[in-house]
């Protein structure tokens, strides 16, 4: 593979304001219960009394993972598509749909741990985040990078992205990165929990 396109998602500039899910759905003209990003709120904690001094702790958490099409080195989409419709693109490593061979049958929806496959009710075809192919190809960054006020996400070759942010950390909501190895670094907040955590509640996954 000539190169491997990624997102970086710095979750401790994120501020759940959602501009990347606007300026996506905008772009993409989605329909209302169809979005290629979602920013996803993980929340949890409370307070608790110290018996001994009577003093009122805190271990509450709260913070935001912007969440899109991760274009997997093994996309599990590519894997159950009955007719080979998800590819993986050799030039770029990006994880695409052949909309002429694509059936709708959701079979890669049910396969995505990221939730990044969505159908187009009206086309009965599946839809996702191709990361702005037609603006990458003159030269732009996908919308969501160019939207975010925060310049919480970047979007690059893996491997020059990797020499700015060396660690790939993953922190929950998100699913285990072992599943698909998503082309995904994370930059954590000071209260992340780990990848696999139930303490906490996510929050947005339904917009």
């Amino acid at each position: 593979m000539a190169k491997q396109y990624g997102f970086l998602i710095d979750a401790s500039r994120c501020t759940g304001c959602r501009t990347c899910e606007v300026a996506c759905k905008d772009k993409n003209n989605l329909p209302v219960g169809r979005n290629f990003r979602h920013v996803l709120c993980f929340e949890g904690g409370g307070w608790r009394q110290d018996r001994a001094t009577g003093a009122w702790r805190t271990d509450t958490f709260a913070y935001y993972v912007s969440v899109s099409c991760n274009h997997c080195e093994d996309p599990a989409c590519v894997k159950v598509c009955p007719t080979k419709a998800h590819f993986k693109r050799k030039e770029d490593g990006l994880v695409l749909i052949d909309r002429d061979k694509c059936i709708g049958c959701g079979m890669c929806a049910k396969a995505c741990p990221y939730g990044a496959p969505q159908l187009d009710t009206v086309a009965k075809k599946m839809t996702k985040c191709d990361a702005c192919q037609d603006r990458l190809a003159k030269g732009l960054n996908p919308v969501c990078v160019d939207s975010c006020p925060q310049r919480a996400i970047e979007f690059g070759e893996m491997s020059e992205l990797l020499k700015k942010h060396s660690d790939r950390k993953h922190i929950a909501p998100l699913p285990d990165p072992s599943v698909t190895k998503p082309n995904l670094l994370v930059k954590a907040p000071r209260n992340a929990k780990p990848v696999g955590d139930k303490n906490g509640t996510v929050f947005g996954a339904d917009r």
